[in-house]
Formats: C-alpha cells, structure tokens, sequence
C-alpha cells in the first residue's frame, strides 16, 4: 500500500460528517485519572478534531501525531496554543507504525487512522504501556471495505489497465479487523473493552458527492501513485467516477452514503 500524500483542504470538505464518529467515541470514554490530563491524538490529520478534546477535558495537555506534514502545518495554523480551560495543544510528526508513548497519558485516541497502519494490533501492548491506571484507549476506523466505495476501486484498480500502477497501492481487505478480534486482543491485554460497530447514513450534496469523500481519503493512494502522470490521473478517476454513480445514485434530497464505522474504548485496569 503507498503511503498517501494528503490534501487537507479536501479531507475538510466534509468534516461535520467525519467529526461526528469522534463524538461518538468520546462520549464512551469515562472519566481520566490525571490533573491535568495528558492526552495523544494519534493520526491528528488537520487538528479540527483534536481541538474537541480541549472541550471535553479543558486542563488537558494535548499532543496529535501525524506523518503528513501539510496536515501538521494546518493543525499548527490553527490549533496550536494554550487552550481557553488552561490546557495546551500542540502537535508533532510521527509515523504511527512505530509510534511509543514518550511518558504516561491518560488518554490514547485515534481518529479514522488505524486503518492505515499494518499491523496495528501488535501496538496495543506497547501503547496500554504507556498508559497511567485506569486510563484508556479510544479508537475509531471505518469498516466498510467491503463497501462499492471500496471494492469498485479495487476491481478497477485490478484491471489490466490499471494493475501495473495501483495492483498493490490501495487498502487490503484486512486492513480493519472483525469487532470481536479487538475485543479479545484488549481484553487480553488486561482491559475492560467496549467495542461496537455504527453505520451511519451520510446524506451528501452537490455534483458526485461520494467521489469527493473518497479523494479526501481512501482514493488518496491512487492520486498519489499517479501524481505524475496528471493525464492517467484524470482517467482512473473519470473511470471510477462513472462506476460510483451507479452505486451510489442521487436522489432530490441528495446522495446517500452508508458508512460502517468500528469503536473501541479499552481501560487500563487498576492494579
């Protein structure tokens, strides 16, 4: 899979529906045992969600990670700082394939990240480490890889035509795991797990809506493989545009679409 150059300009057209699963996850996370709390964001992407945690826990010391460094110049522009409630939130590059916890936090979160990072359960050991009693670890990842969303560019990506330049870019099918292999990987590793699947039901407007979620995400790896051809870019694109109408037809109120998304929240028992 390549890595993908992000546009954060893009990510953020449709941020009120990808904030909302935050919200979500947030509100199952129970209380944090540190005063002030200290709180890593992993995959911070543009920093518009890690700015919420300073709302929910206003003393905080807040750090998002990230590997994309014009997401780290957005989050930086416009999160950075001392926070209203007497926290603090900054944000630093890190590779979360081999991100460690520098200290103890209360509170390891990740927003719509995991997923691409290969073999992320094998992380959770050394993350819980890093955690102080009774702390947690909060995620959020789509799953929905079996969705036309994804498997149209896939099978369009697997094509002779195409399978040279992006056979092997894309997000593999086991990317995300099924619920109950993070419940049992967390619990095993001495946790009170909660772990649970929403679809939600974007209703999305303007022209080829679902085309525009997906190049601030998913697509990303084919715009990048193909960044240097501009013309072969426009091609693939046009081409999985076409298949994406079909899948995802308009309707007067706008475009629906389905979105399978996968929590967990993992407290650290107390000794």
């Amino acid at each position: 899979m390549t890595s993908p150059t992000w546009d954060p300009a893009q990510y953020l057209r449709h941020a009120g529906h990808r904030a909302r699963p935050f919200a979500d996850l947030l509100a199952r996370v129970p209380g944090l045992p540190g005063d002030p709390p200290r709180i890593a964001d992993l995959g911070c992407g543009p920093g518009n969600v890690t700015a919420v945690l300073a709302d929910r826990w206003p003393t905080a010391h807040i750090t998002g990670y990230d590997n994309s460094p014009a997401m780290l110049d957005q989050a930086l522009a416009e999160h950075a700082g001392p926070t209203p409630g007497g926290g603090s939130l900054d944000f630093a590059h890190a590779d979360l394939r081999d991100w460690a916890p520098t200290g103890t936090y209360d509170l390891i979160v990740s927003n719509a990240a995991l997923q691409w990072v290969p073999d992320h359960l094998d992380s959770f050991a050394g993350w819980l480490d890093g955690l102080a009693p009774g702390g947690a670890l909060a995620f959020q990842v789509p799953h929905n890889i079996d969705a036309p969303l994804h498997a149209l560019m896939r099978e369009l990506a697997a094509t002779p035509r195409w399978k040279a330049r992006l056979g092997d870019v894309l997000r593999r099918e086991d990317s995300v795991h099924d619920a109950g292999v993070y419940l049992d990987r967390l619990t095993r590793l001495g946790c009170a797990a909660d772990v649970w699947e929403t679809t939600y039901f974007h209703v999305l407007e303007g022209e080829d809506p679902v085309l525009d979620w997906v190049k601030g995400t998913g697509l990303r790896p084919a715009l990048t493989a193909l960044a240097d051809d501009p013309q072969q870019r426009d091609t693939f694109v046009a081409e999985y545009r076409d298949l994406l109408r079909r899948a995802y037809p308009g309707a007067e109120y706008g475009t629906v679409l389905p979105f399978r998304r996968l929590f967990a929240v993992a407290v650290k028992q107390v000794a």
